[in-house]
């Protein structure tokens, strides 16, 4: 009998600490322990191969993959030591309407950035190609849409 109880003590303390959370996690961005210059770099050589850039393109992309790169480490760090300190708290709905709408503007300038540097071609397959990465990050909602839970 005292065998069976140490097994069995031993079978539930195996399984809590299997299931132990530490909290709430921030998720790692992609690249986020890269140097703002090595983000940029990689992300104009992925549109040079994509888009079959020119010199005087890629040095224009460049600098603005860079801007996009130092936005984005800015408010990761800013979110990171906010998490740390225990300050986060989840936004307001009138928060997360301007940052939607912050990032929707971001977005927006982009565009017009890239149709200025990208000929017509060059621009369609981009279009094409940042909906289709758009599109992979609403997994749950497609998995709803063609009825399976999610």
């Amino acid at each position: 009998m005292k065998r069976i109880a140490v097994v069995m003590v031993m079978l539930i303390s195996i399984g809590m600490t299997a299931q132990r959370n530490d909290g709430q996690r921030m998720r790692k961005g992609l690249n986020m322990d890269m140097s703002v210059e090595e983000m940029a770099t990689l992300q104009t050589k992925r549109m040079t191969l994509a888009l079959d850039l020119t010199e005087a393109q890629q040095d224009k992309i460049y600098d603005i993959q860079l801007e996009n790169a130092k936005f984005r480490k800015e408010k990761w760090d800013e979110i990171k030591a906010l998490k740390d300190s225990g300050e986060w708290k989840r936004p307001t709905s009138e928060e997360r309407y301007e940052m939607e709408n912050a990032r929707l503007d971001r977005q927006i300038a982009m565009q017009e950035k890239m149709r200025n540097i990208l000929d017509e071609n060059q621009y369609e397959t981009w279009k094409k190609f940042s909906n289709s990465r758009k599109s992979k990050h609403h997994g749950k909602k497609k998995m709803q849409e063609r009825g399976r839970r999610g």
